[in-house]
Parts: structure tokens; C-alpha cells; sequence
């Protein structure tokens, strides 16, 4: 019996001592999180802190913190901040909310439409309806949308201008100012056909339009009247904080429009293109040094498919980083598929489905795009002295990518767009060739009506000539979402 005790308490000591370094090493490892706990919530304290976005040596700062993102497309968020037609508190919270569950913390918004109302094709209700007239309930969304993104630690890019009808642009300053000229038909006709004013694409044709908005980049007075849009909304103080704009550490840049073209390839137009870049982005730079600012370019293919453009104005001394944008659908890339929007696009249920079955075409393209717009961010150009070379980030901010069999139902199968998606947030984790990226666009909790928008329909990322759905991601595309949910840690860990 005594030999039994002797052998038990040996066995209870050297079980003791067994244990002993396990239970060290758990207290060890305990300590090890606690202070890693600590260290990120102060990193996080110091994000805060710096408030603002910088750039250095091509990369994105909060801070001491390198800033890469995933982000989305959400032109309607001051719309949806305001009280008038249109809005809708509620729901922005609810959208905000979701966007932050799933890791989007960057929001590309339009500040707002312009031009006349009724216009096919257009968004509503537009904030400036004449030369510096403007809607006060819009004005007020803006601010409520912005003050709701700071009280969330989110950043947003704010775009001025478009060069695309839908939101007015380009085409409503050469309306205010009197504009009116003849465009050389699309019919093959060579005949010539007059406007009095801009073209509504969807009706009298895309090759028309272009041709027409082409001359907002020679007419200075419509350039005045953009700069004076420009000075208004960047000298703003919001109603709601009670901060100027340019004290916002909400945003993270300005842009000078959305997909700002020349229009018409010739050396006047695109002297004039360059120039008027430089004038924008110096004249935001004068009224807020504090943030970035950049132009909103598709990139190569919003250059006149010329690379040396797309350098001209994003190495421009008040340009902080690099836009491009890739639509796949729109570049042919996914075969029959294209920007005509009255054409039936319906695949048969037992037909191969492009969307899926092109994918790998499109990440192949894609990359390719993305390789040349870094190189010429990262590479001086001929004759530039290297050591005043500056290194910008390049942001893919518009991509987007249809559903399977190009339904446009929330919830149906997404498996073309969520292995696209997937190279794109890939290629932010891994190689940090675009420091970040925001896809085309947030839908949410948008009830869909109506294949083309109507008012006042529910707001989605497609703006109103498009089919509603088209690129949008819903709150019921559960698969996009979690990929979007895991990549966004993957990216930010």
C-alpha cells in the first residue's frame, strides 16, 4: 500500500510538472493577444487621429498605417440623405450599416445631377438646376450622408462633373451656355444633323452625344461654370457637423468627374483635356489642401485609347493617385454583349452562357489593363529626371461584372461575377498593383419594380439608362457578399 502512495504521488508531481509549461505557455499566449489587442485598438486611435488620406512613394496613408480598400459605387447616397423625393434616412442607415458588416468602408457618391429635369435617361431630382441654383434639400443630403459616413469612420470619394448624360455634366453646361452645333450622323450617311441642345443618347445616339459633349472642353464658359460648382461644394460647411468640407476626415478625395473625356481625338482637344485637368485639380487644391484629389478617368480607354494621355493628366502636380475603370460587358469582352441597351441580351436555357463561360477572357484583359496603367504610375517617362519622379497609386474604382444568363433578379446566380471579383480583390491583397478598388455598384435593400428605372423606383448602382440589377450587388447576393466580407479582412488583417 505504501509503495502505491509513493508511485501515485509520483505520478500527480510529474503530471504537475508536465502541465507546468503548457500553463505557462497559455498565459504567455494570453498575455501576447492582450497586448496585441492593445496595440491594434491604438493603431486604430491613430488612424482616427490623422483623420486624412496621403499618398507616399504610390501607396495610401492614414497616418503611420498603409490604407488599402475595398470599396463600392454609391452615386445616389446624398440623394437617399435627403428629406425631399427621393430620400430615404432609413434606409441610408440600413445601407451604411450593411456596407460596414461586410467590410466596404469606401463609398463613391456623386455630389450631385445637373441640368434640366424630365430628361430620359437622367436621374432625379438633380441638385443643380441652373448656373449656381441650387436644390437646399439635395445640398442637406450631402451633408447628412457625409456626416453619417464620418460618425462610421468611413471615407468617400466625391465626383463634381460626368461626362455621361445621366446625371446632366457636361452636356448641361453647354446647355446653360447657349451651346449648339451640327454632329456628323451615325447612320453612314455622312449628312450632318443640328441640336440646339445636348443629345439624349438613348434617342438620338451614342456616336451623336460624343460628338457633341465634345465641345465642353473648348467652351470656356461652360468651364466656368463647372469651376463655380467646383468652389461652391469645396467651400461648403455642413449644416449637419457644422465643419467645412475641406475639415472632413470622411472624405478621402475629390474628383474632378465622372469618366472625363475628351471626346474628339485631335491635338486641340486634347491640349485643351490636359489643361483643363490641371486647372480643376489646382483650383480644389487652393480652396482644400487637406485632401487628396484625382480625376475620375476610365484610364487608357477614357484616353483616346492613347497611354500618353492617361500619364499627361494623372502625373499633373495637384493629381494625388490613378483612376481606371474595366467593364468587361461594355468592352466586348464577354462577346454579343455591349453598351446598346435596347438590344435583347436574353440567353436560352440551354445555350452556353458567355458571362460564365468568358470570365477567364475577362480577368485575362483585366490584368493586362491593370499592368499598364501601374507601370506608367511606377515608371518614369522618358527624360523625366528620376529622382523628381513621383509614384502614384492606381485605383480601379468603377468595375462591373453581369449576373449569370445576364438576369438582373437580386439573389440569382452570380458565379461569373463572383470569380471576377475575386481576381480583382486578389490582385489588392497579393501584389498591390491598385491599392484599392470600388465595384459597380451598391444596391442593397433596393425593391426592383421596373427593368428600366422609373420614378421614384428605389435607387440601385445602375444609374437610369441602364437595366435596373445590371451590375448591381443586392443585399440577398449572399455568395458576392461573403466573398466581399472575406477579402476585406484578408486585405485590412
Amino acid at each position: 500500500m505504501k509503495n502505491k502512495l509513493v508511485i501515485y504521488i509520483k505520478c500527480c508531481i510529474a503530471l504537475t510538472l508536465c502541465l507546468l509549461p503548457v500553463n505557462v505557455a497559455a498565459k504567455t499566449l494570453g498575455a501576447e493577444q492582450q497586448v496585441s489587442k492593445v496595440k491594434k485598438q491604438a493603431k486604430h486611435k491613430q488612424r482616427k487621429a490623422d483623420e486624412f488620406v496621403t499618398v507616399r512613394d504610390g501607396r495610401f496613408y492614414i497616418g503611420d498605417s498603409e490604407y488599402r480598400y475595398i470599396g463600392t459605387n454609391f452615386w445616389y447616397g446624398a440623394i437617399l440623405g435627403s428629406t425631399g423625393q427621393g430620400g430615404n434616412r432609413e434606409r441610408l442607415h440600413r445601407e451604411l450599416d450593411d456596407m460596414k458588416a461586410v467590410g466596404v468602408e469606401n463609398v463613391r457618391i456623386l455630389v450631385g445631377g445637373d441640368g434640366r429635369d424630365s430628361i430620359p435617361s437622367h436621374i432625379a431630382p438633380k441638385l443643380q438646376v441652373q448656373p449656381g441654383v441650387y436644390n437646399d434639400t439635395l445640398l442637406v443630403g450631402l451633408d447628412y450622408v457625409m456626416a453619417e459616413l464620418e460618425k462610421r469612420d468611413m471615407k468617400a470619394i466625391l465626383y463634381f462633373n460626368n461626362a455621361w448624360e445621366w446625371s446632366g455634366g457636361y452636356g448641361a453646361y453647354l446647355d446653360w451656355v447657349g451651346f449648339s452645333g451640327e454632329v456628323e450622323s451615325s447612320d453612314g450617311s455622312g449628312k450632318k444633323k443640328f441640336f440646339s441642345q445636348t443629345p439624349v443618347p438613348t434617342i438620338d445616339g451614342w456616336w451623336e452625344y460624343m460628338q457633341y459633349v465634345g465641345n465642353f472642353i473648348v467652351n470656356d464658359k461652360a468651364k466656368a461654370l463647372a469651376a463655380d460648382h467646383v468652389r461652391f461644394i469645396v467651400s461648403r460647411t455642413n449644416t449637419i457637423t457644422g465643419k467645412p468640407y475641406r475639415d472632413s476626415k470622411a472624405i478621402m478625395a475629390w474628383e474632378i468627374a465622372n469618366e472625363p473625356r475628351c471626346f474628339i481625338n485631335d491635338s486641340l482637344h486634347r491640349a485643351k483635356f490636359v489643361e483643363w485637368i490641371d486647372e480643376q485639380s489646382r483650383l480644389i487644391k487652393s480652396l482644400d489642401p487637406n485632401h487628396l484629389v484625382t480625376t475620375g478617368s476610365e484610364g487608357k480607354h477614357g484616353c483616346e485609347e492613347d497611354i500618353n494621355l492617361f500619364r499627361q493628366i494623372h502625373t499633373l502636380p495637384c493629381i494625388d493617385y490613378a483612376c481606371i475603370h474595366i467593364w468587361p460587358n461594355n468592352w466586348g469582352w464577354l462577346g454579343k454583349f455591349n453598351q446598346n441597351y435596347d438590344a435583347d441580351k436574353t440567353i436560352a436555357a440551354d445555350a452556353p452562357d458567355p458571362i460564365v463561360d468568358n470570365v477567364r477572357i475577362a480577368c485575362d484583359s483585366t490584368i493586362a489593363y491593370i499592368e499598364e496603367a501601374y507601370h506608367v504610375m511606377n515608371t518614369p517617362a522618358e527624360g523625366v529626371d528620376k529622382s523628381a519622379f513621383r509614384r502614384r497609386p492606381v485605383v480601379l474604382e468603377e468595375f462591373g461584372y453581369p449576373r449569370d444568363r445576364f438576369l438582373f433578379t437580386p439573389g440569382s446566380p452570380t458565379k461569373g461575377r463572383d470569380a471576377y471579383y475575386k481576381m480583382v480583390f486578389t490582385i489588392i491583397r497579393d501584389s498591390g498593383k491598385i491599392a484599392g478598388c470600388n465595384f459597380w455598384g451598391w444596391g442593397g435593400r433596393a425593391n426592383v419594380k421596373h427593368t428600366i428605372w422609373q420614378r421614384w423606383d428605389d435607387y440601385v448602382g445602375d444609374p437610369a439608362q441602364e437595366e435596373q440589377g445590371l451590375n448591381s450587388v443586392f443585399a440577398a447576393d449572399k455568395s458576392t457578399l461573403k466573398l466581399i466580407k472575406d477579402f476585406s479582412k484578408q486585405i485590412n488583417k
